[in-house]
């Protein structure tokens, strides 16, 4: 006991000092460029319009939406560069509050937040192009979009993340956002109208819609199964207990060590791994994400990794010399972070367009992302009253239980960050 009670105090010291240490270092960073900026303004030249090189940010979730602001504050301004971030979605998709309001009714716009100019504020007016669509492929010196149109590029941020291979709750699966938030209705009445729901996948979106799905409807029979002998099992012991527990608290009912096969589910029933049929008049799969790195893989395969993630140097930059001047960042990167979160997202965003943006003035890029356990924290909600805060340092973890106060999930906090006024939509953004 007093070994593991030093552990948690060691761990807490760790998340103090991380803390400072992540605020001088983002300090030290913007300090460096806005005193470059400050000196560039004394010398600078005119460009005609050909001349303007362009730096394409690919993806404009966590990590691309902030890459795309940190270039669009940090490039020259000389106007020799343009940020253009290419995203096939509307909306930016909030993606931690999907299983709250797959079941929630009447809030389904709630996770599609508008792309706004506003976020670009603090730019030069037109550092900033949006271009509404999907890179197809990725070439030397140049991006292939889906609509046939091809970019060329100077620099290259690839931020695609990951895809929820069965959609919902992971990933709506779609661009728009009325077509999301039908989806999202839709879900919320088949959960609605089913006596038996049946989830498979116990990580953090299984978890979260069991306990959502019993807190809402108590009387209905929600069983979660999972293939693993631990909810969460890629978090400490800790969370894994204090999940299991939550959920039975709930009267959620959990089978561990089994897989469902979802071609099995027929309206009554569905066959697990084991043979045993459980009734089940609505069945949601919860498992399976993988990296969107197939864009890069016909310019350069030999940097796809086996998990599918695209190879990195410590700069961030692509570890094949195929494509040069190309870096990647969030959850697509292979950066060796267990469990990807927005923040492990964002701080690469960051060191990645710093990087670009002393590349762009000549200069070698020196910054480099480094695996820090502190990244990889979660906040889990287990029903609508109750949160679990977990910080895993492999050998030891803190663990804080809360209560869930916030019935949107910090949804008005990412509005307000990203778009402004909360839940007021502005349209697409056409900048």
């Amino acid at each position: 006991m007093a070994r593991q009670h030093a552990q948690k105090l060691a761990l807490l010291v760790q998340l103090l000092a991380y803390g400072l240490w992540t605020s001088i270092s983002t300090l030290r960073r913007a300090l460096s460029i806005k005193i470059q900026l400050l000196a560039e303004q004394t010398h600078r030249r005119p460009t005609n319009s050909s001349e303007i090189k362009n730096v394409i940010v690919v993806g404009a979730a966590f990590a691309g939406y902030s890459a795309a602001r940190t270039l669009a504050n940090s490039l020259p301004r000389d106007g020799s560069y343009r940020v253009v971030v290419v995203e096939p979605n509307s909306h930016f998709n909030f993606t931690w509050v999907l299983p709250r309001f797959c079941v929630v009714e009447g809030e389904s716009h709630k996770p599609f937040i508008p792309y706004t100019p506003t976020f670009f504020s603090q730019s030069p007016k037109g550092m900033v192009r949006w271009v509404r669509d999907r890179v197809a492929s990725v070439q030397k010196g140049r991006v292939v979009l889906r609509s046939g149109h091809e970019l060329p590029y100077e620099f290259l941020v690839i931020a695609t993340g990951s895809t929820g291979v069965n959609g919902l709750p992971s990933r709506p699966g779609v661009e728009d956002r009325e077509a999301g938030m039908q989806l999202l209705a839709q879900m919320q009445a088949r959960i609605k109208t089913a006596a038996r729901v049946v989830i498979a996948g116990g990580g953090a979106a299984g978890v979260e819609l069991a306990a959502d799905a019993k807190d809402k409807y108590p009387d209905k029979s929600i069983t979660l199964v999972h293939s693993r002998q631990a909810l969460m099992h890629r978090f400490g012991p800790g969370l894994q207990k204090g999940a299991m527990d939550a959920l039975e608290r709930l009267g959620v009912d959990v089978i561990l060590g089994e897989r469902a096969d979802s071609q099995s589910a027929d309206g009554k029933s569905l066959t697990l791994s084991s043979g045993r049929k459980i009734e089940c008049d609505c069945f949601i799969n919860c498992i399976g994400q993988k990296p969107a790195s197939g864009l890069v893989a016909g310019a350069a395969p030999n940097a796809i990794a086996p998990t599918g993630h695209i190879r990195v140097k410590p700069t961030l930059e692509i570890d094949d010399n195929a494509l040069p001047n190309v870096f990647v960042c969030g959850d697509v990167a292979d950066t060796k972070v267990a469990n990807p979160n927005s923040k492990s997202a964002t701080r690469q965003a960051e060191i990645a367009a710093y990087n670009v943006a002393m590349a762009a003035r000549g200069r070698k890029p020196v910054h480099t992302y480094q695996e820090v356990w502190v990244d990889e924290f979660i906040n889990l909600t287990v029903g609508f009253e109750r949160s679990l805060t977990h910080f895993w340092g492999g050998t030891s973890e803190l663990l804080f239980r809360g209560r869930a106060t916030d019935p949107d999930v910090m949804c008005k906090r990412a509005w307000a960050g990203l778009a402004g006024k909360p839940f007021e939509d502005t349209g697409v953004y056409s900048g």
